[in-house]
């Protein structure tokens, strides 16, 4: 059972999230906050597989939260909500740890995919935050063109691995798609952010939305 706390001030969405996530019979919703402050209490007190964080609230915001989650539950993945027209925030979060980032508009299966995904050891990107947000970012001040060009030492099969990682898979689901261990998987992983630059799987995933790359 996949144990979850949604932090998000609105009441309603909450309720919302809550409901979506209980017609999956494979995740409970252990606690809900309503600030960051409560979502970290909340972490450290049930120790939850996954932290569904609005990016934006009053006084601690999601951004935070997920930096002090990461101090007290580095066990704990975090899923950052947000909506259309904070690519900024999403900028911030990318190097915060934040294993996935889901729009609130999204439709209820990504929310469960999602879910699904980060608590397996994956990334998951909303396919709409993935474009918006390659369109501005760039991993460690390189430009488009030189991710390119980082992206043209990968092998073969490094490229399957990251089209993959783009797709939200973890590496047990890598390995099974790819007929090989989940030990080379791994290898391939580390490779993959090595010569991409990429500091994690979220930064990785992201490329793999780059034309060119995967």
């Amino acid at each position: 059972m996949i144990q979850v706390v949604v932090a998000d001030d609105e009441p309603m969405v909450r309720a919302g999230i809550r409901a979506i996530l209980a017609t999956d019979g494979g995740i409970e919703v252990v606690a809900e906050a309503a600030h960051g402050h409560q979502a970290v209490e909340l972490v450290r007190a049930h120790r939850p597989h996954v932290a569904l964080l609005d990016i934006r609230m009053p006084g601690l915001d999601g951004l935070a939260a997920a930096d002090e989650i990461a101090a007290v539950a580095p066990a704990t993945k975090v899923i950052m909500l947000t909506t259309f027209g904070q690519d900024d925030y999403i900028a911030r979060a990318l190097g915060g740890g934040a294993a996935g980032f889901l729009l609130k508009a999204a439709d209820p299966r990504e929310l469960i995919a999602a879910v699904h995904a980060v608590a397996a050891g994956a990334a998951f990107l909303s396919p709409a935050i993935a474009h918006r947000v390659i369109r501005d970012y760039r991993t460690m001040g390189a430009s488009a063109t030189q991710a390119r060009q980082r992206a043209a030492t990968l092998t073969e099969r490094e490229r399957d691995v990251l089209a993959l990682l783009g797709a939200g898979r973890s590496n047990a689901e890598i390995a099974h798609t790819l007929h090989i261990v989940e030990g080379t998987v791994k290898a391939h992983v580390s490779s993959i952010l090595d010569k991409l630059g990429a500091r994690n799987r979220v930064e990785a995933a992201i490329l793999a939305h780059e034309p060119g790359l995967s």
